[in-house]
């Protein structure tokens, strides 16, 4: 580049930022946060990959952790459209431990998602949270089991559609199989209840086989009495494990 063309391009940047810089000169700080906010969207909208804007956003985070941080911390329940944004952001650019602590947050403080957003804060967090679950296990990597249990300790008392709650389930249900079967169909049958459409019936068999076989091994050594205390137990933890899921988290 020549550096005539090379001064060009410094000087026009250099004047751009100055008038950018006065023209926010009467703008609070939550209009300059809005002010950014919309214009990196302009920048996301010349972004065509999916997986490249979630490397900008991942990329752009530092520019609002210092306003996201102070939100959450003053605790003052005012809606703040620049935190609602990046609670999507923050999953779709898989910062899933701000997310959480967002959603808590708004959910608490019964925030709601801009305009720009067509579903409902609870609908959005389950769904989103579940998609990235379903993703991870298509490409046979880890995911957080957690990350689920805390969604569904968050929304179990919010209203939003059934097919939402059942997507939630139905990963909960699909990550829990190995690590805890009865806590797994659980989920899964619950994920059917909510949708019969919702694709867990082959699962929701092979777990209810599986566990049949595994009971009698179970039941060998135990008295009548105490195998049918024990069957009575497990129902009652699943019923409990459907109905009051902050339980998994005491």
């Amino acid at each position: 580049m020549r550096p005539t063309k090379r001064h060009f391009l410094e000087v026009s940047a250099a004047e751009a930022h100055a008038a950018e810089t006065e023209a926010l000169d009467g703008f609070n700080e939550y209009e300059k946060m809005l002010y950014l906010l919309g214009r990196h969207k302009k920048d996301l909208k010349n972004i065509q990959s999916m997986e490249q804007k979630a490397e900008f956003k991942k990329k752009i985070l530092p520019d609002y952790l210092p306003w996201i941080e102070s939100a959450l911390s003053q605790g003052n329940g005012k809606q703040d459209n620049v935190l609602m944004t990046w609670l999507i952001w923050a999953i779709d650019s898989e910062q899933y431990h701000l997310a959480l602590e967002i959603a808590e947050y708004a959910i608490h403080q019964g925030l709601v998602l801009p305009e720009n957003f067509d579903r409902t804060l609870c609908s959005a967090v389950a769904e989103e949270f579940a998609d990235k679950a379903k993703i991870a296990q298509k490409l046979n990597r880890p995911f957080e089991v957690a990350y689920l249990e805390k969604v569904a300790q968050l929304t179990d008392e919010q209203d939003m559609p059934d097919e939402s709650r059942a997507r939630l389930y139905r990963e909960l249900g699909l990550l829990k199989m190995t690590s805890d079967p009865e806590q797994g169909l659980a989920y899964l049958e619950r994920a059917l209840e909510l949708n019969l459409n919702i694709g867990v019936q082959g699962d929701v068999k092979k777990l209810r086989k599986q566990l049949e076989k595994d009971e009698p091994k179970a039941e060998d050594n135990l008295t009548t009495e105490q195998s049918a205390a024990r069957q009575a137990g497990r129902k009652v933890t699943a019923f409990c494990l459907l109905i009051f899921p902050t339980l998994l988290f005491y």
